[in-house]
């Protein structure tokens, strides 16, 4: 049971919908097996990193479908006058892209989430060096 709660967290699917089926344990279950086993913790962590990944996936996915973005305009007639942005389809799509970001972020922080780091170093005879680090690229100042 606790390799298919991994497995099934490492796809991307959220713990909450699994707990859901008939056939798996309540979410309270999980939470104490957590507890108490070590090694379903220690599979229950790296499933979860993974599940960052898959959520990168998905923003890629969602990222690249445009099939909604776009809405056929009809005459009375039913005849095409031509074609109008689907705003809701895609503030619906950017919502969905800002939700996954967030939660890869806080899955897995060292590689998804958005860091900034500013140093500043330098003395009195010399500039002073600003570095800013975003997600692991450095520009110098």
């Amino acid at each position: 049971m606790a390799a298919r709660i991994c497995e099934r967290l490492a796809d991307g699917e959220s713990l909450k919908a699994m707990c859901d089926d008939d056939d798996m344990p309540s979410r309270t279950s999980v939470f104490k097996w957590l507890g108490m086993y070590k090694e379903f913790s220690d599979m229950y962590v790296r499933a979860r990193e993974e599940q960052a990944d898959a959520i990168f996936d998905e923003i890629l996915a969602i990222s690249d479908d445009g099939r909604n973005d776009w809405m056929e305009k009809q005459d009375d007639e039913g005849g095409n006058i031509g074609w109008r942005e689907n705003g809701e389809a895609i503030r619906r799509s950017q919502l969905r892209i800002d939700a996954r970001k967030w939660m890869a972020g806080k899955l897995r922080p060292r590689k998804y989430s958005d860091k900034l780091q500013v140093e500043h170093s330098g003395d009195s005879e010399s500039p002073i060096v600003t570095e800013i680090v975003i997600r692991g690229i450095t520009a110098n100042r």
